[in-house]
């Protein structure tokens, strides 16, 4: 019989041989890497950081056993010989390397019925945006090369004579974004002098944008008038003095203040900065190159009607309602963005041509009047509810003619989003699939659609998963089947 203490020094003895044996079956480092599963990555992942990913591997798969010494199962497999330690090793590899891409820029099939989904890239790019990035401006290209001289010529001329075309201003310029373009024309018009604006539009727009902020660093002073809800002409002429630079107008992009409100039109801020000596810059927001009433859009600034109201200089975002690439767009006077132009922080601030592209091909669907048919963002927001009705039932229908369905979906009445800080009291009507399972939660279903391939982004409502067709390319719907279907 054993005594007390030598039983459980047996015991460690034991376990300590028991480690031993497993650490000797442990993969090397180079078996992993020779194995078929791990060199299929090699392509992909490149051979050094494939190295680095096993090494990592490995020793994580040391610590393991070292700590379930003893216990019945430490491989996932539950298989602790040399093979199967070495397929647990592979399949961690694999998993390591799938980690590191679904961390990159990754398509997904955005189901939240959200249009202009920041996080998801706002506004997706029409097959004319896609065709002229990779076939014209994916390799070298003519960003500032005169083909008729065959000397430099000026990025993005066509871009901003399309521009100037459809909002009937003078000259434009395209910078890489809006809050670049805000930063741009306030450091040139306004620096070292008073900036007057309403108190009600010091606004904060998403990612931490903050009007001001931008004129703090432009080196403007901000000057506030008037209150939250309601701002007169006279408060912005009481406010002039010798040191007023620009009188400046901030479109409510990204949310409304309704009740008890007043603000002076466009035209009567022009007349009033005019007579002052002053420029006019509005900053426009989201920004609509034609009148979105018809389609349920009420408030957005229309850009052609800011310009007529007398505007010398107005700014607003592609990649937004406008349908094309993320870029700071600026029209105006031409006198006012010829300086704009010359300044040197216009450099730093530039439209790439990839961008470029995208904005050429979009604003010239938006000149042949085909916008609605072929940019997504429209094409989407102008889908009646009859026509989502007719999707979602269809869908539907497919989904439930499959026997290894075994989630339960039903058709209910909804709303969609206009997003990216456009048109916060619009909701277009829609028709949602709303997704239950019997032992799944609504969590567990949306983090499945999440890490399926390619990645679904669904909403949850009162323990549902719901699904909006309307921000799902109909090319994307056998997918989304699919997906669905491995629940």
């Amino acid at each position: 019989m054993f005594t007390e203490i030598e039983l459980a020094f047996t015991i460690r003895v034991m376990a300590q041989e028991d480690s031993s044996s497993l650490l000797r079956a442990l993969p090397s480092v180079d078996a992993l890497l020779r194995t078929e599963r791990v060199r299929a990555l090699r392509e992909a992942v490149g051979a050094r950081h494939l190295a680095t990913l096993a090494r990592n591997v490995t020793e994580e798969l040391r610590e393991r056993l070292q700590e379930g010494a003893g216990k019945e199962t430490t491989a996932s497999n539950g298989n602790l010989t040399r093979e199967g330690l070495l397929l647990e090793a592979a399949q961690m590899l694999e998993r390591a390397c799938e980690r590191e891409r679904a961390k990159g820029l990754r398509r997904v099939i955005n189901a939240s019925g959200v249009i202009i989904h920041t996080n998801l890239g706002r506004a997706p790019l029409s097959e004319a945006a896609r065709r002229r990035v990779s076939e014209e401006a994916a390799r070298y290209c003519t960003l500032e090369y005169d083909l008729e001289t065959g000397k430099r010529g000026r990025r993005g001329g066509r871009v901003e004579k399309l521009l100037a075309e459809l909002t009937g201003a003078e000259d434009a310029l395209v910078v890489n974004n809006c809050a670049a373009a805000a930063l741009l024309v306030l450091s040139v018009l306004a620096q070292g002098g008073e900036t007057i604006i309403s108190r009600g539009e010091l606004v904060e727009i998403g990612g931490d944008f903050r009007v001001p902020d931008v004129m703090a660093q432009s080196g403007t002073r901000l000057v506030e008038v008037g209150t939250t809800n309601r701002t007169r002409l006279e408060d912005y002429r009481r406010a002039l003095s010798g040191q007023t630079r620009l009188l400046m107008r901030v479109h409510p992009s990204n949310y409304r203040i309704v009740g008890f409100t007043a603000t002076p039109a466009l035209a009567e801020l022009a007349k009033l900065a005019h007579d002052a000596g002053l420029p006019l810059y509005e900053d426009a927001g989201s920004g609509a190159l034609f009148d979105l009433v018809p389609y349920g859009l009420e408030g957005e600034a229309v850009i052609c009607e800011s310009i007529a109201s007398g505007a010398d200089v107005v700014s607003f975002s592609g990649d937004k309602l406008l349908g094309a690439a993320q870029a700071g767009l600026i029209v105006g006077r031409q006198e006012v963005v010829e300086r704009l132009r010359k300044h040197p922080l216009y450099r730093a601030l530039r439209a790439d041509k990839l961008a470029l592209a995208a904005l050429e091909a979009t604003l010239e669907s938006h000149r042949r009047g085909t916008a609605f048919d072929e940019i997504p963002a429209l094409r989407m927001l102008a889908q009646t509810p009859t026509q989502m009705l007719e999707r979602a039932s269809n869908f539907l229908a497919r989904l439930q003619h499959n026997d290894s369905l075994s989630l339960e979906c039903e058709i209910i009445e909804g709303q969609s989003a206009i997003g990216g800080g456009s048109a916060p009291t619009t909701h277009p009507q829609t028709t949602l699939l709303a997704l239950t399972h019997k032992t799944l939660s609504a969590d567990e279903i949306e983090n499945a659609l999440r890490r399926s391939t390619p990645p679904v982004i669904a909403r949850i409502a009162v323990d549902k998963v719901l699904l909006d067709l309307r921000t799902v390319f109909a090319d994307e719907e056998a997918e989304l089947l699919k997906a669905l279907l491995s629940i």
